[in-house]
């Protein structure tokens, strides 16, 4: 079968194609299927018109000539010249969300049939995305328009959480028509040697050091919550380390992170990594003992679904987090971390010190997490249950 996935954005600097379409059509590929990802890198102009080939999957760059609407017609010149059988749009807005408009009207008209797919694995419209991004007010209100409009016109509907499947419910999506297909891992899963675990402890300094993990966009949480946390753990744990990787996704945060660790007194804890190739990033996530995920209980929260969460759950990092949104369904509660209410400053630093103390539990609930993360959450996973209901739905 000929998969065509629509991007609104190319691999930089958002993840969602890299991170979300790219694995899946990898182990769609891997399934016999050709698959092929198109965007406007509209981020990146200088690499509009760029094509190639990665891991069985081909990419296209269209060209940006002309603005957004001859942007869109390009994208869906290349799906209709790939044959596709199924075109399948990242996200229900911008060019991809325009290019699934524009198929979805060209069919209604007669035009060969394919089968149309959406995806949404965050909201994007008020109380989600448009309430932080620097949009414009008449991107807003588009964006809005196009998410509504967008969840309820396809064929099928793929969403990356629980809350996003039943909010297109409630909008009036069929739900034989919503396929829940929550995020695997953004980078290998394969196992990490031990040697280079204790290798990477020794360079960065943490051998002897209980270390907590801090991998997040740092918007997630109120950094206030986190540093509370953090020096109630310290104050019993006087050699504590944070580790942190990644950076924030507004560069205002990250300098408020280190302003309200410098008052707490736990600046000098941090092992600042910055952002990393995700080549690199398995041993350093593992040369933490116990990653923490912090979530305010909003709507944007509780309709994502966290890649960084799953990229130390498929490792094998126990967690300790706030029970918002997808986090139970990665994280299960003494099982493979330790979950609290949001909020619950005194119960997630107990949880973080009782882990932290105890190398047998954080070792038995990395297997675990590990294991259920094989078994629900990998791409191979995702792509069989998207390979059965692309077959049902074609009937």
């Amino acid at each position: 079968m000929n998969i065509s996935f629509l991007g609104p954005f190319g691999f930089h600097p958002n993840k969602t194609m890299r991170s979300r379409a790219f694995p899946l059509a990898q182990a769609l590929v891997t399934r016999g299927h050709k698959v092929q990802l198109v965007m406007p890198p509209w981020q990146t102009p200088e690499e509009a018109g760029k094509r190639w080939r990665e891991n069985g999957v081909d990419l296209i760059y269209v060209n940006l000539k002309g603005g957004v609407l001859p942007t869109v017609r390009r994208m869906v010149a290349a799906a209709r010249a790939f044959d596709s059988q199924v075109i399948h749009g990242f996200k229900p807005k911008a060019h991809s969300g325009l290019a699934m408009w524009w198929l979805w009207q060209r069919q209604r008209f007669g035009s060969k049939k394919r089968l149309l797919v959406t995806d949404t694995d965050d909201w994007e419209g008020w109380g989600g995305w448009n309430d932080i991004a620097p949009y414009s007010t008449v991107q807003k209100y588009f964006f809005a328009w196009q998410e509504r409009w967008g969840l309820t016109h396809n064929d099928l509907l793929t969403v990356a959480s629980r809350a996003l499947g039943q909010k297109s419910r409630r909008l009036g999506q069929p739900t034989d028509q919503i396929l829940y297909l929550p995020n695997g891992s953004g980078i290998s899963s394969a196992p990490v040697r031990l040697t280079e675990i204790t290798a990477k402890k020794e360079t960065l300094g943490l051998s002897n050091r209980p270390t907590v993990l801090l991998y997040s966009r740092l918007f997630e949480f109120d950094i206030a919550r986190l540093t509370k946390i953090l020096k109630q753990v310290h104050a019993k744990l006087p050699n504590l380390a944070i580790l942190s990787i990644g950076t924030g996704l507004f560069g205002e945060d990250h300098h408020d992170l280190r302003q309200h660790f410098r008052r707490a007194g736990l600046l000098d804890l941090v092992i600042d990594l910055g952002w990393l190739e995700e080549e690199a990033l398995p041993a350093a996530i593992l040369a933490a003992d116990v990653g923490l995920y912090l979530m305010d209980d909003t709507l944007l929260n509780r309709t994502k679904c966290p890649v960084k969460l799953a990229d130390m759950i498929s490792l094998g990092l126990p967690v300790v987090g706030e029970r918002v949104g997808q986090v139970p369904e990665y994280v299960v509660s003494e099982e493979n971390g330790l979950l609290r209410a949001s909020g619950d400053i005194a119960g997630v630093a107990t949880d973080l010190l009782n882990l932290l103390q105890n190398p047998g539990q954080r070792a038995a609930y990395g297997y675990s997490g590990r294991a259920r993360w094989q078994q629900l959450f990998s791409w191979d996973r995702q792509a069989e249950k998207y390979e059965e209901k692309i077959s049902i739905t074609n009937g």
